[in-house]
């Protein structure tokens, strides 16, 4: 299932991030870790904001692609479903 997941650090923790020299090393491990088929970075509501693509098998993998960001940046993370085209066709073609 894919979702879209949107992570924000506070911000004294996002100060610390982007001062830390390895950090564009960390996020792009991250990156690759969890398999992003997209990612965005942005501000939202005053805050730095990540957000990824990914497309999980199970919702048991959850915790891996949340846990990173919980424990290193102290971030909220939300996981939003999301479709592409193709799903969004096949589920309205179900509906008639």
């Amino acid at each position: 299932m894919r979702f879209l997941v949107r992570i924000q650090p506070p911000v004294e923790q996002g100060n610390k991030m982007i001062k830390d020299p390895k950090f564009i090393q960390k996020l792009e491990a991250y990156y690759n870790t969890i398999k992003a088929e997209a990612a965005y970075f942005y501000e939202q509501d005053g805050m730095r904001t990540f957000s990824f693509i990914v497309d999980l098998a199970s919702v048991d993998k959850i915790p891996s692609v949340a846990e990173p960001m919980f424990q290193e940046y102290n971030a909220k993370v939300e996981f939003h479903p999301v479709m592409i085209l193709e799903d969004l066709k096949k589920g309205t073609s179900k509906q008639k």
